[in-house]
């Protein structure tokens, strides 16, 4: 067996339904709860909880790179594990970019507004209203970057 690449970050990206990604990379972008984040070859082992966002993973040769070496995928919720070698994302959802509905993601913003203004001094319900929209405006993000690029 050849030996691997130096300096490289194996990347996988997988929901409960289907492995989205799996490749070797320079360097990705997450979007945790805490803000984005980028991991490069050699970074501290850490475990974080993932927002909603793209994930923008740089330096890769995967067959669906279009964009000069780097790929994004739109992400909801999950979990990341990061190695010195490797990135695991383990997401609720994710989509490619051409994926996404839209109108359907338009409606969820709708939704969660509407769930924001019958809140009230309900933190729980406030915090979900929070997930929806968060969620909804990162997908209205992605759908509409690749959009544009058709």
């Amino acid at each position: 067996m050849a030996e691997a690449t130096t300096d490289r970050l194996r990347v996988r990206l997988v929901t409960p339904e289907r492995t989205l990604f799996e490749a070797e990379a320079s360097a990705v972008e997450l979007p945790s709860k805490s803000g984005y984040m980028e991991v490069l070859y050699g970074h501290a082992p850490l475990m974080a909880e993932l927002g909603a966002g793209d994930v923008t993973i740089h330096g890769t040769e995967a067959a669906e790179n279009e964009a000069g070496g780097v790929v994004r995928l739109n992400v909801s919720w999950g979990f990341v594990e990061v190695l010195p070698n490797r990135v695991t994302i383990l997401a609720s959802d994710a989509l490619k970019p051409e994926e996404i509905d839209l109108p359907r993601a338009e409606q969820q913003l709708e939704r969660g507004l509407n769930l924001l203004k019958q809140a009230g001094e309900s933190v729980e319900a406030s915090d979900e209203a929070q997930r929806v929209i968060f969620e909804a405006e990162a997908k209205i993000a992605s759908g509409s970057g690749a959009a544009k690029a058709h």
